[in-house]
């Protein structure tokens, strides 16, 4: 079975307040076990990093 992770990393996670993504990473699995395709960028999230949001991912 061929599955793919999806990890995000945001400012905070009220879209109303401004909340913005900030990182996107995927990894595929076949049959629980990484394959090696991956994928990450790290987006502008056009705001400040509040140190709340950095404290949980750096």
């Amino acid at each position: 079975m061929r599955e793919i992770v999806l990890d995000t990393e945001t400012t905070g996670l009220d879209p109303a307040a401004g909340h913005r993504i900030v990182e996107i990473a995927c990894l595929e699995l076949v049959h629980c076990v990484p394959t090696g395709q991956h994928f990450q960028r790290y987006l502008n999230p056009d705001r400040d990093m509040p140190a709340e949001a950095e404290a949980v991912h750096g």
